[in-house]
Order: C-alpha cells, then sequence, then structure tokens
C-alpha cells in the first residue's frame, strides 16, 4: 500500500527526522494562503499523487511542456513569486499528471503540497529494503541523489552502499555514524543525518514497510557569520554548514502486514487507486491491470507469471495479472471474470488452472456457473491439468453449446496460441 509524500514526512518526522515546513492544500487559493503562511518566500508546489517521477512529468492537455525541458511544468515547481502561485496551482488540479509511472492516461491531482523552498547545496539518497539474498532488511545510501538516482544504480551501482540491518535491532547509532562519514558529511551534519537515518530505520521497522526511502536528503547551503574575538581584534567571519533535512519521502506498507496497522491503513487514498484492483482485493484475488488486450485468470502467482510470459511468446499481450489463489469457489471464478471483462480492452480470455489439492472437475463447474452468470462474450479459451482433469474436460465440453465462446485447449502452448489468435 502507498501513501502521499507529504504523509510518509509526517511518520518520518514522529520517529525523529527533520523535515521542510508544508501545508497540504486541496485548491489554487489554499495554495496562495499557504504561501503566506509559511512567511512568503520562495515555495515548491508538489502534486500529490502515487507515482515517482514527478518533477519530470507533464500535464496533459496543458499545453506546458514536460518538467525536464525548459520553461516546462512538472509534478515539482519552484516558485519564487506570490502571483504565480495560483495558476500554477490550477494547472495542477485541473489537468492529469503523466509521469513513467501513471501510464499515458496521467494521474488526476487532488492535494498539492505547498513546500518552503531549501536552499540545497548537496543531495543524497537514502532508502531500505528486504534483501532477499541476505534475509535482512538492509540500508542503500548514495551521494549522488535526487532525480537521476535510478540512473547511478544502473551506470554505477558500485556507488550506492548497502549496510545490512538487524529487524530485531534497527539501525544502530554507530552504524548511522560511519555512513554519515562515508556519505561526505561533517560536522553537526553527522548527528543530524544520524537521526534522520536512524528515524527511516524505526519507521520502516516498526510499520512493517516493504519500502522506505528519502530522495532526495538534502544539506542546504552554508552559512557565513561574523563573531567577536573579545579585546584581540576585529570580528572574525566564520562558516556554518548547512543543515540535513529530508526533502522528499516515499513508503510503502506490506498489505499483509496491515490489520497491525490500522493507524497505516487509514492513511489510504483510494481515490489513486485502480477501482478494479480495490473490487478484487475484496474479493480475495490478486489482480493488477495491465494495458494488453488478453485476460488471465489463473490459480497461483507463479503460474500466471509464467502464462503471461506465453501469452506474450506467442505475440498477444495480457491485460492483467490474476491469481484466484489454489481454491477456485464458483463465487470467485464469477467475480474474476466480472472484473476482467469490464475492462474494454479485452478480446479474449485465458484461464490457466492447475489442479493439485483442488479438484479440476470442482474447477470446471465453477467456470460453467461463471459463464452462465456472466455471459461470456468474448472468446474464452481454458487449458486444465491436474487432479480429476479428464472430468473437468467432460464437464467443459457438454457446456460447450450452451457456451459457445468457450474452447477446450489440451495443452498450454496450444491455448496461448488460441487466445492471441482469437484476440485479433
Amino acid at each position: 500500500m502507498k501513501i502521499h509524500e507529504y504523509q510518509a514526512k509526517e511518520l518520518l518526522a514522529a520517529a525523529g527526522a527533520a523535515i521542510p515546513k508544508g501545508i497540504v492544500v486541496s485548491s489554487p487559493k489554499e495554495a496562495v494562503a499557504a504561501f503566506d503562511t509559511l512567511g512568503g518566500g520562495p515555495v515548491v508546489l508538489k502534486a500529490q499523487v502515487h507515482a515517482g517521477g514527478r518533477g519530470k512529468g507533464a500535464f496533459k492537455g496543458s499545453g506546458f511542456p514536460s518538467g525536464s525541458e525548459k520553461g516546462g511544468l512538472g509534478g515539482v515547481k519552484f516558485i519564487p513569486k506570490r502571483e504565480d502561485v495560483e495558476k500554477i496551482a490550477e494547472i495542477m488540479f485541473k489537468f492529469p499528471l503523466v509521469t513513467k509511472q501513471t501510464g499515458s492516461e496521467g494521474q488526476k491531482v487532488s492535494k498539492v503540497l505547498v513546500q518552503a523552498a531549501a536552499d540545497i547545496d548537496r543531495e543524497i539518497y537514502v532508502g531500505m529494503v528486504l534483501d532477499r539474498a541476505l534475509g535482512v532488511p538492509i540500508l542503500m545510501a548514495c551521494a549522488e541523489g535526487g532525480v537521476d538516482i535510478e540512473e547511478v544504480a544502473a551506470k554505477t551501482p558500485e556507488k550506492i552502499i548497502k549496510v545490512p540491518i538487524a529487524p530485531e535491532t534497527g539501525l544502530q547509532p554507530f552504524q548511522a555514524r560511519r555512513l554519515a562519514f562515508e556519505l561526505g558529511f561533517t560536522g553537526q551534519q553527522i548527528a543530524q543525518a544520524e537521526k534522520i537515518m536512524v528515524a527511516l530505520s524505526k519507521v520502516f521497522l516498526d510499520k512493517d514497510c516493504s519500502l522506505a526511502e528519502i530522495n532526495p536528503l538534502v544539506t542546504t547551503k552554508p552559512t557565513k557569520t561574523m563573531h567577536s574575538q573579545g579585546d584581540v581584534g576585529a570580528p572574525k567571519e566564520t562558516t556554518v554548514p548547512g543543515d540535513v533535512v529530508a526533502l522528499d519521502a516515499k513508503i510503502t506498507f506490506d498489505e499483509s502486514a496491515l490489520f497491525r496497522h490500522p493507524d497505516c491503513e487509514a492513511l489510504r487514498d483510494l481515490a489513486e487507486e485502480n477501482p478494479a484492483e480495490i473490487r478484487a482485493a475484496k474479493a480475495g484475488l490478486n489482480f493488477i491491470q495491465l494495458s494488453g488486450n488478453i485476460g488471465c485468470l489463473v490459480n497461483g502467482a507463479g503460474l500466471a507469471m509464467g502464462t503471461m510470459d506465453i501469452i506474450k511468446y506467442h505475440g498477444g499481450d495480457p491485460a492483467n495479472f490474476l491469481d484466484v489463489g489454489g481454491g477456485v469457489t464458483p463465487e470467485g471464478a464469477i467475480e474474476a471474470f466480472r472484473i476482467i471483462l469490464s475492462d474494454p480492452n479485452v478480446k479474449g480470455v485465458l484461464v490457466n488452472i492447475f489442479g493439485g489439492i483442488a479438484s479440476c472437475a470442482l474447477i470446471a463447474e465453477a467456470l460453467v456457473k461463471a459463464g452462465r452468470e456472466v455471459g461470456f462474450k468474448v472468446p474464452v479459451v481454458v487449458r486444465l491439468e491436474g487432479n480429476q482433469v479428464e472430468k473437468a474436460r467432460e464437464i467443459l465440453n457438454a457446456a460447450k453449446k450452451e457456451l459457445p465462446m468457450m474452447q477446450v485447449a489440451p495443452g498450454l502452448t496450444e491455448a496461448a496460441k488460441m487466445v492471441v489468435a482469437a484476440a485479433r
């Protein structure tokens, strides 16, 4: 489960991390009021959507080029003047934001974070994930943070520092201090960076996160001050290092653990999620919407991945990932077909079921009932294998006259070829 940037930073702040001042608004007028509340200085307007790459994105239909181009407007915009706040906010609220992670239709913006602008000196990346090879969480950090961190990871992965974290103790202060030195922090910045990294570790472990990252973690520009030397001579100028601040944050929770964190579940913004995926979750189905035209109904996540692979191999394009689980009930199959067929792009459906503990015969009866209830308006190719498969094929063949759009395939390769041809 994803949450917005402002929510992620509030969790980090509660754990002790330093974050910039900001106000969440829902209208252009509120954005102007927030500008005034923050002191009337430069601010950054940040569109709150569940997608990365906002700064380089573009507002579809606005007439502005993307934020990566000169004079462009992305989902993150620096605004020094009050008179520009309302008109930029109007565009953000009116047009959908398109990034690499939203798809071509983009995402509607319903909230904007008005954040006090920081005088940035350096940008650093810090994040936590589970390292499946090591079997423990790791804290990853890179002195070259910011919007191009993906490029750094792809081209120069050796620049990324990885620190294994014991889940029972979290990030230890000595680990954080050592990492702060390696990242080039100096003076008071070391203690500030340590506090933020410990807070990140605490949130990740306490809230059962699958991802928690700060990008960028910044240092502000150093300042110069004059101090008296008493009777020794004239005042002396000294340079004070800038502060360390979590400028942006992203947190994703493990949905399987949300029952332990009702406070985190309350942060969910259903408007940011696919309605079909929400509907499937309520029915106990694992469903992810894709952009193809061949629906997939499969029991088992690994088999679902293999099914999508073989559809692609034979020239098709999956419209979804749908795992109905180990035991396919009539109710589950009916709801699964309703969800799949609600997508107007679907021109064919591949049902790929392996009967292990579950009986293929019971699954076949569930599919026939689903066909009667929903009505197969596009070709449906069924491949069954495993427990009681012969009886299952008899049930499906007997229903052919009643369900003429349903075909039974002798094997997976044949099923993939059949559904790709039918979808065309």
